[in-house]
């Protein structure tokens, strides 16, 4: 009976944990210090997050609802990689205290728990990116924890404020990260009241509450979601590097363009304090595009720049690599024409040696042929001959 109960009250703690994220019957300390391992009642938000996208089969769709749906995914997407990334955990650009409750709000409807647990888990992952302490690195723990196991762990839950005291002493930043599931369920709640408006109001829309909460929440925050992941695990393993840092961070256009900007994950490993993570105009953030033109509101400001030694260190390492891959080629090159050129010469001598006829007749065969394999070795570089190999 002792350990019914005293199962029932971890299972209650564990369920009153999302309504105040940081009530619990074991202090953080003991929490994070034990293995990890997926929380079934961790998983439940989880699971009733991508059950709720099978609504679609009941509420249908409407050009409204699937606008409504991709519009929120991009505009949370921007609260993740603008707001929860570059300015809680990075701090990248300023703004005020009013402003920062804003986009504290703001980043609250992306439903990824509260500011301060989001900035923490960053913090600790850029001090051991791909160590064994790092809770979501596919190096040491696998692809799918990496992407989604990791958050279901009962160890990563509790909020490590000792990463993140320049923003403990904002107390609507920490009541907004310790409840952190009021703005979301006002956020479903007003797209219901919503859908439910403009049923009446604008029938045109052919949407109704009940359709705009499964597109607009459920299925809008289950791709936002997976969108957000793809950072903690593709980019650790897809894509190039254009830095040597001491992790797997990796660039992708392709997670760049889903993820806002943050596929750069490479660039913005070597340098996190940066406001953008395309050091180039070709490198599409459009995280970075959104925060510039919030700044001419004059919202934000204090946007930091890449260091030209940055810069500096990309067009070394570039050169580096170019002059490696010109050097390997063209040397191997040169290796493949002594192959041909050395045997023929060596013969040449040998039969001036012995007979000068026979040298000269060797020699008019032997420059002909020499001709042709450097004329080919010119024209197709790196490509052997039919000659060379004795092939018809």
């Amino acid at each position: 009976m002792a350990l019914f109960t005293q199962a029932f009250r971890r299972f209650g703690a564990s369920l009153f944990q999302w309504i105040d994220s940081d009530y619990s019957l074991e202090t953080p300390e003991a929490i994070r210090a034990q293995p990890d391992g997926v929380n079934l009642v961790r998983c439940i938000p989880f699971i009733v997050l991508h059950l709720g996208c099978l609504g679609l089969i009941w509420v249908g769709w409407s050009w409204f609802a699937v606008g409504a749906a991709v519009a929120l995914y991009l505009v949370r997407m921007f609260a993740v990689t603008g707001i929860l990334h570059r300015y809680f955990s990075h701090k990248t650009y300023s703004t005020s205290r009013f402003g920062q409750f804003l986009l504290a709000l703001w980043a609250g409807t992306s439903v990824q728990r509260g500011p301060l647990w989001w900035a923490s888990h960053h913090r600790h992952h850029h001090q051991h990116s791909d160590e064994p302490v790092d809770a979501h690195s596919p190096r040491i723990h696998g692809f799918l924890w990496a992407h989604i196991g990791w958050i279901t762990s009962k160890r990563n839950f509790p909020t490590d404020y000792s990463k993140v005291k320049d923003l403990t002493k904002y107390p609507e930043i920490v009541w907004l990260s310790r409840y952190d599931i009021v703005v979301p369920v006002l956020f479903a709640t007003s797209l219901l009241f919503l859908g439910r408006y403009l049923e009446h109001a604008a029938p045109a829309l052919q949407t109704n509450g009940p359709q705009l909460l499964i597109w607009g929440f459920f299925v809008s925050t289950t791709a936002l979601f997976h969108g957000t992941a793809t950072i903690n695990s593709f980019t650790h393993l897809w894509g190039n590097r254009r830095f040597d840092t001491t992790d797997d961070s990796r660039n992708s256009f392709i997670l760049a363009l889903i993820t806002l900007g943050e596929g750069w994950h490479n660039n913005h490993h070597r340098y996190q304090s940066s406001t953008r993570n395309g050091f180039y105009w070709w490198e599409i953030d459009i995280t970075y595009y959104g925060l510039k033109l919030l700044s001419y509101t004059g919202f934000i400001w204090g946007l930091k720049p890449v260091p030209k030694s940055i810069y500096e260190e990309a067009a070394h390492r570039a050169h580096h690599d170019t002059i490696r891959r010109f050097s390997i080629s063209s040397v191997q090159d040169e290796i493949n024409t002594l192959k041909r050129v050395v045997p023929t010469a060596a013969a040449i001598a040998i039969a001036t040696v012995n007979s000068p006829e026979v040298a000269a007749q060797l020699k008019m065969k032997a420059d002909s042929a020499i001709h042709k394999d450097l004329t080919e070795q010119t024209q197709h570089p790196g490509t052997p001959s039919h000659h060379s190999t004795g092939s018809n």
